[in-house]
Order: structure tokens, then sequence, then C-alpha cells
């Protein structure tokens, strides 16, 4: 038995306990940290692959200066009738400042009668004519290059559209074979436009001559009438925009703009054309991105976008070419046969010019003729992916000609913007301001609003299924009977206005006992701005191989929302026409 000093004894047991604890919390220490980290990752894991938005346009994404007002719009909380959800979406140009375009009831950038030369002096005229003005020929025909009548023209125009401003007209040229008529084209934007943008017409003019020539407007023809002064629009390059035109230097046009702003000119000839690969050296030299196959096809329009770009995202992200299906699959929602439609044209529905012009972009038929002729030649190699989780980031190194997403048939992994999910969000921008809807449905969205002479109030008024549920709608019926509509609308619209009457109820003869009161109009009272005799109906039958397109019915959807929105007064069903809520009872959304 040894003896040991109780001093040392205590001394070597509070020594051994100290470093006993001083271990251990280390290890508590490290263990809670690492377990913390633990969880950390897999609640990120789990949430980054369970996710899912209730609106696939309910993510933000945008390199635009539009970014957040396209979020702000696609994520509001409000219970307008109008919504991405279940109505034709909106685009690019919607949310571009109208300020930036001299949006205003009193723009001084436009073109005043006070800005127009005098053409009062008939005497002036007369003599230029021929000295006496009892020597006027007034059957002579019209000289429609004489400023004398370019000035009567522009100022009959100011004076017959008074709810517009004018920036430019352009110069006049005859009109029929008869001489005594005379085409002109003019930019203008409604006067309390709340959207960037511009809208051309060109209209013929019936013009006579006295003895003492003397020149009088007799009549202004209908929207897009002066087929003479239609132009197809001038290169981009080296072009002299304001010639042959009148036009104020103060205007905000994109030559005289040190940061030129790209917005629609909506009734401008349209120059779809498919972009062509100049050279086999061109082609070789390029880099491309396709996306193949996936769950998408025949969805909703708004899933459609949102993948589409996505993939366009994805392809800027990588200094790519966007090869891309210029087919589309029509969903049952919009076709009149309820069925899906393969074969529809992208150009049907959005601006493929303004997408060819801003990005790099390639039909995919184009692509593979031309794949077929050189891959072999030239050594071109394909980079394959077949699992979407595989991020850009990680094929930014890719050196191959092609890279080709390829997607399975297990839905919903098979979408598109799944590659955009994730880690991925945060770096893929989808470019919005590239996606413009298409200026032909907008040409007729600009012959409506024109024939109202852009003075005009609007109603949307849904019916159709959900009036007949009054399990979800119970007040829906009545409260849009006409009965009720004429109570409702007499304290927020005037007597005698036009009424632009927006619904999906296909008998309109309902809504006949508002024509007391208003002149009520409907998107099928100007059927024949898509019609057989149309520049809509021509148009889109050529991009069609020569079959006439059905004007279907997100086309329907599109048209009437945009006339709709041009309004003066909009009153939206869901807002100002009943209590019930848009999507059912108890769905009501309060405004954030």
């Amino acid at each position: 038995m040894h003896n040991h000093s109780p001093s040392l004894l205590l001394n070597r047991t509070g020594s051994f306990r100290a470093d006993a604890l001083g271990h251990t919390a280390l290890h508590l220490v490290g263990n809670l940290c690492f377990a913390l980290f633990v969880v950390g990752v897999l609640a990120f894991s789990i949430i980054a692959a369970t996710y899912r938005p209730d609106d696939p346009l309910l993510l933000p994404s945008s390199p635009s200066a539009a970014s957040s007002k396209i979020t702000a719009f696609l994520t509001s909380s409000t219970n307008a009738t109008f919504r991405p959800d279940d109505a034709p979406l909106r685009t690019g140009e919607d949310f571009l400042n109208a300020s930036s375009s001299s949006a205003s009831t009193d723009d001084p950038a436009a073109i005043h009668l006070a800005d127009l030369p005098d053409s009062n002096s008939s005497s002036a005229a007369a003599t230029a004519a021929g000295g006496d003005s009892t020597d006027c020929d007034d059957a002579a025909p019209i000289n429609c290059a004489d400023p004398e009548v370019f000035h009567l023209m522009m100022r009959a125009t100011i004076e017959s559209f008074r709810d517009v401003h004018f920036y430019r007209f352009g110069k006049p040229v005859r009109g029929g074979d008869g001489g005594g008529s005379c085409d002109m084209a003019w930019r203008f934007r409604p006067k309390d436009a709340k959207r960037a943008g511009f809208y051309k017409d060109y209209r013929r003019f019936e013009i006579t001559r006295s003895r003492s020539c003397v020149y009088s407007i007799v009549r202004i023809g209908d929207y897009h009438t002066g087929v003479n002064a239609r132009k197809k629009k001038k290169p981009k390059k080296g072009a002299n925009d304001g010639a042959g035109e009148f036009a104020i230097n103060k205007i905000p046009i994109s030559s005289q703009a040190s940061v030129p702003l790209v917005v629609p000119v909506v009734g401008e000839s349209v120059n779809d054309s498919l972009p062509v690969v100049e050279s086999e050296g061109t082609f070789s030299s390029s880099r491309y991105l396709i996306y193949s196959g996936g769950g998408d096809r025949c969805k909703n329009m708004n899933h459609y976008l949102w993948s589409f770009l996505c993939a366009l995202g994805e392809a800027q992200y990588l200094n790519r070419t966007l090869v891309m299906d210029l087919t589309i699959c029509l969903s049952s929602k919009y076709s009149s046969t309820n069925q899906d439609e393969e074969g529809k044209d992208f150009r049907f529905y959005f601006d493929f010019e303004h997408l060819r012009d801003s990005a790099l972009v390639l039909d995919q038929r184009q692509f593979w003729n031309d794949w077929a002729l050189w891959q072999k030649k030239d050594k071109l190699s394909l980079h394959l992916v077949e699992d979407f989780r595989v991020t850009p980031m990680k094929l930014a190194k890719v050196k191959g000609t092609l890279i080709m997403r390829k997607f399975g048939a297990v839905e919903p992994d098979n979408y598109w913007y799944r590659v955009c999910e994730g880690e991925t969000e945060s770096v893929i921008q989808r470019p919005w301001h590239l996606i413009w809807k298409s200026p032909r449905l907008m040409d007729i969205v600009s012959g409506i609003a024109s024939r109202l002479k852009w003075d005009f109030d609007s109603v949307h008024v849904v019916r159709g299924e959900k009036a007949s549920n009054t399990q979800q709608w119970p007040n829906l019926a009545a409260d849009t009977s006409p009965e009720a509509l004429l109570s409702t609308l007499r304290d927020k619209i005037e007597d005698g206005r036009h009424l632009y009457i927006a619904t999906n109820e296909p008998d309109t003869s309902l809504f006949d006992p508002l024509k007391d009161k208003y002149s009520t109009n409907f998107l099928d009272d100007f059927k024949d701005l898509w019609g057989e005799n149309s520049d809509w109906y021509e148009e889109t039958k050529k991009l069609n191989n020569g079959i006439p397109v059905e004007f279907d019915g997100y086309m329907r959807g599109e048209v009437d929302t945009e006339v709709f929105l041009r309004g003066k007064k909009q009153l939206e069903t869901f807002n100002d026409l009943t209590g019930d809520c848009k999507d059912g009872v108890n769905t009501c959304r309060t405004a954030s």
C-alpha cells in the first residue's frame, strides 16, 4: 500500500477533471455543429427537390429593368380578373416604362396643330398651280406630293382623332386609280396610354379641289385603308429614318436617344422570316444549345413560356445559340375541338422578329439540315445531358459544338423549367424582355381601338361555367345579369359612351338591354379584322404553308383582353361587378 500526501492527490484529481471536461466540451461542440450542418443541408435539399410554385409564372427572374415590375405583377395577391393563371399572359412589352415613351395627356413631344405650317393661303396655292385662280383644273389628279396637300391631310388627321398624340407623318402617296385620293401613314399613341410603345396607321384620304385651287378633305378612310402608304421596314443600318416624313426634332426616337429604348410599333410591316446560317464556316464555329423531349408539350401557354424562357436564359448564360422548335402544340383549353392541336406556329402568338433580332436563335429544322451536311466533315461534337440537375454552371466549360439536354417521360422531372430551379434560379435570368405578343394580333387590337377612336370604356363579364356553378360562385349569375349590370354601370360609365364588353358569354344578345344607354361592342363585331379578306388571314396563311389558320381560343382571349385594357375606364368582374371570389368560395385575395 502506497502512501500519498493529501495535497498531491488533490492536485492530481483536480487536474484530471479539468482536462476531461475540456475534451468532452470540445467533442460536444464539434458534434453539435456537425449535426446542425447536416440538418441544414438536408433541409435545403428537401426544399430544393420538392418545391413547386402554384403557377409556373410565379417565380421571379429577369435581367431587364422590368424584372421587378414583372415579379410584382406575377406575385400580386389582388382579386383582379385578368391574372395570368387563367388568362392570356402578359409579356415583356407590358412592363416597359410608359413614361420613357412620352406617355402624357399633354405630351410636349407630340405634333400639335400649332407645329404645322399655315395651310390657309389658298391664293398662294392657286398661284403655284398656274397664276389665275380661274385657270385651275379642278378635274386634274391630285398632286399628293404638294406640301399644301400634305399639310391639309395632317391637320385633318389631328382634328379627327383627338384622343391620340401624333409623332410622325409619312409622305403622302397617290391613292386609288381615280386620282382623287392620297394615302398617308402616321405614328401615334393614345393620350392616356399606360404602356410604352407606338402604333402605326395608314389611311386613304378622298380630296377635292375647287376652281380656285382650294383643297378639301371629303373623307378619311377606315383603319389601314391607305395601303399604298404602308412601307416595308428600312434596314437598321444606314437608314435615313426621317426621309420624306414630318417629325418634330424633340420626338424621342431611338436615333436621338443615347441609350435606345426598344419598344413595339404596332402596325408596321412584319418580317419574321427564319434566320439562315450564312456559311459552313459560320455554322461550324458557332456553339449551340437544344432542349429535346420533355413533358411541356401541349401544356397551357403560361407553362410553355415559363419553360421556353428557362432554355433561352440558359443559352444566353452559356453564350450559345438556342436551337428552338417553332411548332407549338396548342392546349385543348384553347382549341375549338377541345383536343390538343399540334402544328401551331410560334409566330402566331409571339413576336419572333423581335426575338430573332435581339437574341441568338435558330429554327431546329434548319439546324438539323446543316448538322447533317457538316457534322462529320467538320468533326462537330455533341455533349448529351440527360439529368436536369446538371446545372448550367457545370456546362459553362463544355467546348462541344452542341449541348443537348434530353428530357425523359416522367413528369414533373421532365419539365424544362426544372433546369432553372434550385441553385440555378439565382444564376439564370429569364429574358422576359425578349418575348412580345404577336404583332399581327396586336394590329387587330389596334384596329378595334381605332374604330372606337381610342375613346371607349370597357367591362369584363365572366359568365359561362362559373356562373352556372352556384356552389362556388353563388352570386355571379345574378350580379352579371343585364339588370344588375345596368345598376352597377349607372354611376361608373356615362350614358352614350362606347362600351366594349369582353366576355366569355357566347350569347351576346343577353346584353341587349345595355344598348339603351351605351353603344356596346363585342369582339365578334370586328371579325372582319381576322376574316378572309384581312391582312391577318393572308399573312398567317402564308406562314402556314398556304393553309388557313383558325383564330383560336388563345388568340381570342389575347385580343379581347388587350382591347379591354385599352378602355379609358375598366371594370372587372371580381373587383367591380360581384363580391364573389375569382377562384371560388373563400379564395379571395386581399390587396397587398
